[in-house]
């Protein structure tokens, strides 16, 4: 064990002591906030100014009608004749010209815009808009039925559903289905990458040692089953390490520094959600209780703190437990690109996994989503992704202690090939030869 303790001492310090590590653990979070935010800050910062857009109006009462918005301005046609306004627009490098039809009630395809230059989406959504609304409006007047427009706001529905989590508990909790997904999804694809990058980092160090010889002369003092034992556990660490101090970043994010940036009455609102205010009450005076129950959940700092451990539980083991077969790959091959059929095995669990996660944003408890759940190939990626919409505990304690028992039969068989596979060169071993050599 003492042999073992310095193996992983050295692949640990190895890499953690990197400066690449440390600007990557920290600035990381930071280039994910930055990407999450950087739509709205491009959506603030590239309004383009508003196009002026002439109107030929051939019914007489929409010109009148249109309002200018953010992204164009109407202005009314000098002439009615289409042709000459286009030259004209064209002439002066106006936007382009709005052409209403006399039948635009009846028809409303009889509305055409002519651009001199690029449209847009915005503005072709703020024209379709406006003249939606007229066309629907005069529409309702040929029935002729007072204040008939009044009446269909009055009467128009826009549900606010409040979702409660049935329990064995004296209180039922809100829950909100939209944060569960998303927070599943984000915790999935988390799972994904630690899986998939830091488990290659353990097959390309063992190939570089295989192919220096430096294992020959290591295995003089060292078992191999040790030597892959600590190098397996000291990158672990290193992923450990990664995840619990973007963990503790997401606690101060959630607990301290979230809630100085959200209005106050949301905060509010919140605060009383949390005191046990009735949401019922709440979604009838006009609260999004949707939007509380959701900002909540991510405020929630003992909640977060579960939900890392958790993580940093199944990362632990599905990493074991997938590093234990890239090692045994690297151990049996000399070069990196020998190795991409024999991990092609390896890598498809952890592809089917990924792909499943959004299948749990339909639906958490799919008996296809359950199963992955339980199969440890999948588990750590699936359930993480399920954990968010509140799944019982006894199925992650079952999927836990089944993906850490998959792990020991997997280091015994991983081992047997490692003691074989780093004598061998020359030859790129078969899957049945790998095989042949756990029985050896």
């Amino acid at each position: 064990m003492n042999k073992i303790g310095l193996i992983i001492a050295r692949e640990y310090k190895e890499r953690v002591y990197k400066k690449s590590f440390i600007i990557t653990t920290l600035l990381m979070p930071i280039l994910l906030l930055a990407l999450g935010t950087a739509p709205t800050l491009i959506m603030i910062f590239a309004k383009s100014d508003a196009r002026e857009l002439s109107v030929i109006d051939r019914s007489g009462i929409v010109f009148e009608r249109l309002e200018a918005t953010e992204n164009v301005k109407f202005i009314k046609a000098e002439s009615d004749d289409l042709q000459e306004e286009l030259k004209r627009s064209l002439a002066n490098e106006d936007f382009g010209v709005l052409y209403i039809g006399d039948d635009i009630i009846q028809n409303e395809n009889s509305a055409q815009l002519y651009t001199n230059s690029s449209s847009s989406l915005m503005i072709e959504e703020d024209i379709t808009r406006q003249l939606n609304d007229l066309i629907e409006s005069e529409r309702l007047k040929a029935y002729n039925i007072e204040n008939l427009k009044e009446i269909m706001d009055k009467v128009e529905a826009h549900v606010s559903l409040t979702t409660f989590r049935n329990s064995d508990e004296t209180e039922s909790k809100a829950s909100s289905a939209a944060a569960s997904s998303i927070l599943g999804m984000v915790l999935g694809f988390v799972l994904y990458f630690f899986l998939a990058i830091y488990g290659g980092i353990v097959m390309q160090s063992i190939i570089e040692e295989k192919s220096s010889r430096i294992l020959e002369v290591l295995v003089a003092t060292v078992k191999p089953f040790d030597m892959m034992m600590g190098k397996i556990l000291g990158v672990a660490a290193v992923a450990a390490t990664q995840i619990a101090v973007w963990g503790v970043l997401l606690i101060i994010l959630s607990g301290v520094i979230l809630p100085a940036m959200l209005p106050t009455d949301l905060v509010a609102n919140i605060e009383a959600a949390k005191a046990g205010a009735d949401l019922t009450a709440m979604a009838q005076q006009g609260v999004d209780t949707e939007m509380i129950t959701a900002v909540g959940t991510m405020l929630d700092t003992g909640y977060i703190t579960r939900l890392i451990v958790l993580m940093l539980l199944f990362m632990i083991g599905g990493f074991l437990l997938y590093a234990a077969m890239y090692a045994a790959v690297g151990a049996s091959v000399d070069q990196a690109q020998d190795a991409q059929q024999l991990t092609i095995p390896i890598t498809m669990p952890i592809i089917i996994a990924f792909v499943t996660t959004t299948m749990v944003m339909n639906d958490p408890n799919s008996t296809f989503v359950v199963w992955c759940s339980m199969i440890p190939f999948t588990s750590p990626i699936v359930m993480m992704a399920r954990i968010p919409s509140d799944i019982p505990t006894w199925e992650i304690i079952v999927s836990l202690v089944l993906l850490y028992a998959t792990f020991v039969v997997m280091v015994w068989f991983a081992g047997k090939i490692y003691r074989i596979g780093i004598f061998m060169h020359g030859k790129k071993p078969t899957l049945k030869e790998l095989w042949r050599w756990t029985k050896y």
